[in-house]
């Protein structure tokens, strides 16, 4: 007899297929290997105690404050510890009980019917302006063709450009100013069909740009305002094109001051909704979330929300990341903005592994290498 110890992170359900189990066992003992760790808080204590016998009594657990079971205190912060299988049931228990568990039970539910991505699509930065933070993903009209060709070559499924930074203190750019800059690739990419060799998205929030963008070709709105100038619903819907909807606390030229917040998991859920509902509103179909790493978030909400990415899955949305040469980096590892591409790597494939399907990216080629990699170890 041979023992092995497995990885928690294997593919289970190819696992089980491999070793011949039926259909019907498979999906249930997938649904026993994966353990999730669920944060549960201001929960009515009468609640917390019927929910802590309820997942005893089917393997799961509930971690409690001490002095729970007397009701120490109304209201208390817990851990569920269950497998998917376990949710599962807990859901359908929950259902008839009190004290908001019915409300629970619905989330649970969702929780259990998570599908994290097995790949993810390359986004390539292309700036059409001289002030982005990093040099290298500007480019002259002169060589547009040759560099997005690269990228194509190197593994990007997306282009997105832009012509305005969005960094911290970046200028105020008129919107003259940014049709200036970007109508020539804009017109380059119309004239020789580009379109068709790639998606292409725009890094933009003013209407005018994102129509002539539209008009070029282009099948991505990439808003770093989140949606909130009804002008771009009206265009998404009328072009029927997918939307990035982005969240930022602040402005580019204020937003690093002093981020705060006193949730930034509820925050960021709470503001997605809304603007999901928006666009829903105006009949924009395909949506696609971004946290906006480094968009009014400190080193820690950056960290956070990489880290527990997978909560926002929970909108039934495609997730995007876009980490790529950031500060963060710098916070972490002292670094010029030439010297990320391995902090950039390893934040994209934790976003990667936490649910994320697309990355934003400077460096195509190598991270197009890196998730292919991640995504054999996956199927392993």
């Amino acid at each position: 007899m041979i023992v092995e110890k497995l990885s928690n992170d294997i593919n289970v359900r190819n696992y089980l297929q491999k070793l011949g189990v039926d259909g019907g066992g498979l999906n249930i003992l997938a649904s026993k290997a994966k353990i999730n760790l669920i944060a549960i808080k201001n929960m009515h204590v009468g609640a917390a105690n019927i929910l802590k016998q309820d997942a005893l009594s089917i393997g799961a657990d509930l971690a409690v404050p001490r002095g729970t079971v007397i009701a120490k205190e109304p209201r208390v912060d817990c851990l569920l510890i269950a497998s998917t299988k376990a949710l599962e049931i807990l859901a359908r228990k929950e259902l008839a009980q009190p004290f908001g568990l019915k409300e629970l039970a619905l989330k649970l539910k969702m929780i259990a019917n998570i599908q994290k991505p097995l790949s993810a699509d390359i986004m390539g930065v292309l700036n059409a302006n001289d002030d982005s933070f990093f040099s290298s993903s500007r480019f002259k009209y002169s060589n547009a063709v040759s560099v997005i060709e690269k990228m194509i070559e190197d593994g990007a499924a997306i282009i997105d450009i832009g012509a305005v930074s969005s960094r911290p203190n970046a200028p105020i750019v008129t919107v003259e100013e940014e049709l200036n800059r970007i109508v020539p690739i804009l017109d380059l990419i119309s004239e020789q069909k580009l379109y068709e060799k790639v998606c292409f998205s725009i890094d933009s929030y003013e209407p005018k740009v994102i129509s002539k963008a539209m008009d070029s070709g282009f099948r991505i709105i990439n808003d770093i305002t989140g949606l909130q100038n009804d002008l771009v619903c009206q265009i998404a819907a009328a072009n029927a094109a997918t939307v990035v909807i982005m969240h930022m606390q602040g402005s580019p030229q204020d937003m690093q001051r002093n981020p705060s917040y006193e949730n930034v998991f509820d925050e960021l859920y709470t503001f997605f909704q809304r603007q999901i509902e928006k666009a829903d509103k105006f009949h924009v179909k395909d949506i696609i979330l971004d946290v906006g790493i480094g968009f009014g978030k400190t080193l820690e909400h950056n960290l956070l929300l990489l880290k527990h990415l997978e909560h926002f899955l929970l909108l039934e949305k495609r997730l995007l990341v876009g980490a790529s040469r950031k500060s963060m980096i710098d916070k972490i590892f002292p670094s010029s903005t030439e010297d990320r591409l391995a902090g950039s790597l390893a934040l994209h494939l934790e976003a990667f592994r936490n649910g994320a399907s697309i990355v934003r990216v400077h460096d195509v080629y190598e991270h197009a290498q890196a998730l292919k990699v991640q995504e054999a170890l996956f199927r392993a």
